[in-house]
């Protein structure tokens, strides 16, 4: 029997004196037809019990009141040593009774404590396997260690980079408020500091069990006593479990190994958990590179598309609350190119420049070109362009284009340490953007190498026109009237010689209209002297195929969207004039837009190709050395359709 020694025994006193009474009126009956001496044997039925329940103490007092008892009322014994005897037989059944009786109780405890303590684990157990919430399966964790532990108290703990641990969960038996996901230096914490030391369980008491950042619940609830187990999930010492009682007895010897199998199997959950989240994160991961990559991969002059997709994606997968890209510029200041979620958004908007400051992430990678982290909670100050962000974590990766630093991608936390894989995750994103601006820029090289070839062409075919006309086609008009002149002056009897100066003059004629229509070919007066629309015009009226023309043109454009207006519209009707088989073509051109319109159709037979040798490759070419488009529709039997857009520049 469990209880104070005082209680004990007057329990067990009591119980006693009226077991030995009723077995003395049993024994005062049976003498009255027995003989005295076997009696005596029958106070073991006073004894056995309290051996039992009460122990061998109170068992042993029992003893010597039963022989007194009997020896006074029923029987005198004739000598000292008859009742010496029977009562240390009574006292060695008493302690053989009482022992067996402990015995039996402590193995039916044990049994119970441990149907409990496996009643509690397959619970969790059963929680770890489902899949529950980390937040739910760490409160029945506590809560069931503390009831089987028998706290008053129970913490769960998880240590953090930094030397600092978060409650995560907690329980007790008392109508107490007990705040979760507060962070403190475990250096201000006795169990869990000793417990992250020692790598092992640690037992409190005491004034140390009060003592560190949770002193104050500990004091309100009046604890006396704490014991810490570690959680080690993955080989490395993830929290500690804290149970901790009112009571001023110690925890039993086998509380620890109690804990730690719960720890074991939080263990186990935690990886799991951890596992599943590192699954679910790098596929999370990979399908936002891929979103971007394949944004990246679709190309464009302007990369802002790509620059907005990171600072999004970046935000959402890396748990930041606020992202930035960024170009570095050669006097020393970045431009935003895209941000998200940051407070001051005219400060960071697009186009935004700024000069980073000492300390700030991005001073440092533009400094160094190496990633950068900086945690302003411990540094104490921030720059002044964080003002009003309350930012506590910020990182920062290069972009680094064709080994020239170019810029950075950044992020900034404001509940906390951002995860210590951020800068290596970052850096798949630069990588991305640094493709993209490669690209961009490879693109934007080659459009305007492929504009400054076609421009320096249409420029010597302006200088091969102009020179023909102001020298080879002069000359050959002055030469043609010489000989006229010439022609003239012959007497009438050279009539020969004079038809002969006639065919000469009328050669040269043929060949001034053979060069002059050479020169239009290289490339037309009027398109220099009239603009595009007077062009058109002529080329329309000479075209063999009737040509309806519609033109919606305000004033001159730049030379080089005249001209590749021109040749597409001129090449458009040689086509239709030479394989379409065509009685009828349309040629409309308006500025629309910010862009030049420009539709040819025909009536013909279709069936043009870009590879079929009808010139459509070089129109290609040349529309697009300008940034525009071209979109060619010529369906077999259904005619030819083209449809030019040229972006507009100031001419």
């Amino acid at each position: 029997m469990t209880g104070p020694p005082l209680q004990r025994w007057v329990g067990g006193a009591l119980i006693g004196a009226g077991l030995i009474g009723l077995v003395t009126g049993l024994v005062a009956i049976l003498n009255l037809h027995l003989p005295p001496r076997g009696l005596l044997i029958l106070y073991l039925l006073a004894v056995v019990p309290v051996a039992i329940w009460w122990g061998a103490g109170p068992a042993a007092l029992i003893s010597a009141a039963s022989v007194i008892t009997f020896v006074l009322l029923i029987a005198p014994p004739q000598s000292e040593g008859t009742s010496v005897v029977a009562f240390a037989v009574f006292v060695a059944t008493a302690l053989v009774v009482a022992g067996l009786a402990a015995g039996l109780r402590r193995s039916v405890r044990r049994s119970q404590e441990l149907a409990a303590e496996q009643s509690a684990l397959r619970r969790v157990a059963t929680l770890a396997a489902e899949g529950v919430p980390a937040t739910e399966l760490f409160v029945a964790v506590t809560r069931e260690v503390g009831e089987l532990c028998g706290a008053d108290l129970t913490r769960l703990g998880r240590y953090e980079d930094g030397g600092t641990v978060i409650r995560v969960a907690a329980w007790t038996r008392m109508p107490a408020r007990l705040p979760i996901g507060g962070r403190v230096p475990v250096e201000e914490t006795r169990v869990a500091r000793d417990v992250l030391r020692a790598g092992a369980p640690v037992r409190v008491s005491g004034t140390d069990a009060t003592n560190g950042a949770g002193g104050p619940l500990a004091r309100e609830l009046g604890i006396r006593s704490s014991i810490g187990c570690p959680v080690v999930a993955g080989g490395r010492l993830w929290g500690v479990v804290v149970v901790s009682s009112r009571n001023p007895r110690a925890f039993p010897p086998e509380t620890e190994e109690r804990i730690l199998h719960f720890t074991e199997l939080l263990a186990t959950a935690v990886t799991n958990a951890e596992a599943s989240a590192a699954l679910l994160r790098n596929a999370d991961e990979q399908a936002a590179l891929r979103r971007v990559a394949t944004l990246a991969a679709r190309g464009g002059a302007d990369p802002g598309p790509v620059f907005r997709s990171v600072a999004d994606q970046v935000g959402g997968l890396l748990g930041a609350d606020c992202t930035s890209v960024l170009r570095f510029e050669s006097d020393r200041t970045a431009t935003y190119l895209a941000a998200h979620g940051w407070r001051d958004t005219r400060r960071r908007g697009p186009g935004a420049r700024w000069r980073p400051e000492t300390p700030s992430v991005i001073e440092q990678v533009q400094r160094t070109g190496r990633s950068a982290r900086l945690d302003y909670a411990s540094l104490g100050e921030q720059p002044p362009s964080l003002d009003g962000e309350d930012v506590t974590s910020t990182v920062a990766s290069p972009i680094v284009v064709e080994s020239r630093l170019w810029g950075s991608i950044g992020v900034a936390s404001r509940t906390g340490p951002l995860p210590p894989d951020t800068e290596d995750r970052l850096v798949a994103f630069t990588e991305i953007v640094a493709t993209a601006i490669a690209n961009t820029e490879s693109r934007a090289q080659l459009a305007a190498s492929r504009a400054r070839v076609i421009a320096a062409g249409d420029a010597t075919r302006r200088r091969l026109e102009r020179d023909l006309h102001d020298g080879a086609q002069q000359r050959l008009v002055s030469l043609a009237l010489e000989l006229r002149n010439v022609q003239a002056e012959v007497p009438d009897e050279l009539s020969g010689l004079s038809a002969g100066l006639g065919r000469l003059a009328a050669d040269v004629t043929a060949v001034l209209d053979e060069l002059r229509e050479l020169s239009r070919g290289i490339h037309p007066a009027i398109l220099s002297e009239g603009g595009l629309g007077p062009a058109l015009r002529t080329l329309a009226r000479r075209s063999p195929v009737a040509v309806e023309l519609t033109l919606r043109l305000d004033h001159r454009y730049a030379d080089a969207v005249e001209v590749a207006a021109y040749y597409v519209a001129a090449e458009a009707l040689t086509n239709t004039v030479k394989h379409a088989n065509a009685t009828h073509a349309e040629l409309a051109v308006e500025e629309y837009d910010g862009e030049l319109r420009l539709l040819v159709v025909d009536d013909g037979v279709g069936g043009a190709v870009p590879t079929g040798g009808t010139g459509l490759t070089g129109l290609y070419d040349r529309v697009e050395a300008l940034g525009g488009t071209i979109l060619v529709s010529s369906p077999g039997g259904g005619g030819t359709r083209i449809e030019v857009a040229l972006p507009l520049r100031a001419g």
